[in-house]
């Protein structure tokens, strides 16, 4: 079996615990408006490789992995369910940590046969949210939030460790309600084991320009970070809400 792969990274920092080997697929359904990544969006673009090509470049750089392993993201990787399985299981074998990067739109909670199969290699998800409101979510990345929700409670009640991921752009994301109510949610994911706010940033419209595509959200600037702290507290605020109001209803 071989995956369409757009690259690899192999001193990763901010993909998971620990130095990570990442590997970045080809393809994405979604189309968000500040994807930095457009060229991940074909699955038939970058190489094709096989799990043993994938792993025998990890081998080359294992001993650099402290405390790490290895990191698929995208592009969206569960477009590729059968070949990331392969990967995983693969890798475990090995004894290497594995972290599924992942925006969780193809999770279809009637059938879950092939996440089921996927968990039992995965050691870690991080799941990006990008907007906890159904309409504003349709807005944002062309898509319904309602599987991408419904896979974070999937992962909470197999007991599989989650790390969330939100991105905060001006005028879009960077709203006390909206925080607020993603933070509701989340207390109510019981394996969720860390939480990353991530300002929005620019770096992608380079890409735009070479690739000749117009960027969606044309002079935007970056959030400052203190922003993207307020937003944190805002969204562990949400979360401590919903706790304190769930104990006072016993």
């Amino acid at each position: 079996m071989t995956g369409h792969i757009h690259s690899t990274e192999s001193f990763g920092t901010v993909d998971g615990p620990g130095i990570r080997f990442v590997v970045f697929f080809q393809g994405c359904p979604m189309r968000c408006l500040y994807c930095h990544n457009p060229d991940t969006w074909e699955i038939s673009g970058g190489r094709e490789m096989t799990a043993e090509q994938l792993l025998e470049e990890y081998d080359s750089v294992k001993e650099f992995m402290k405390g790490g392993g290895i990191t698929c993201t995208g592009g969206e990787p569960c477009l590729q369910m059968g070949f990331l399985t392969e990967l995983f299981r693969k890798a475990k074998e090995k004894g290497i940590h594995t972290c599924l990067d992942t925006s969780g739109i193809t999770f279809n909670e009637n059938d879950t046969a092939h996440f089921d199969e996927l968990m039992n290699y995965t050691d870690l998800v991080m799941l990006d949210i990008k907007h906890i409101d159904e309409s504003e979510h349709i807005k944002l990345t062309g898509h319904s939030n309602k599987n991408i929700l419904a896979f974070a409670r999937y992962l909470s009640d197999n007991g599989k460790a989650v790390w969330i991921r939100h991105v905060v752009v001006p005028n879009i994301t960077d709203n006390e309600l909206y925080l607020k109510k993603l933070g509701r949610f989340l207390a109510h994911i019981k394996s969720l084991k860390a939480l990353d706010v991530l300002p929005y940033h620019t770096m992608g419209k380079a890409k735009y320009e070479q690739l000749g595509i117009s960027y969606p959200l044309g002079d935007t600037p970056p959030l400052e970070t203190e922003k993207a702290v307020w937003a944190r507290n805002t969204i562990i605020n949400g979360i401590k809400e919903e706790l304190t109001a769930a104990r006072d209803k016993k």
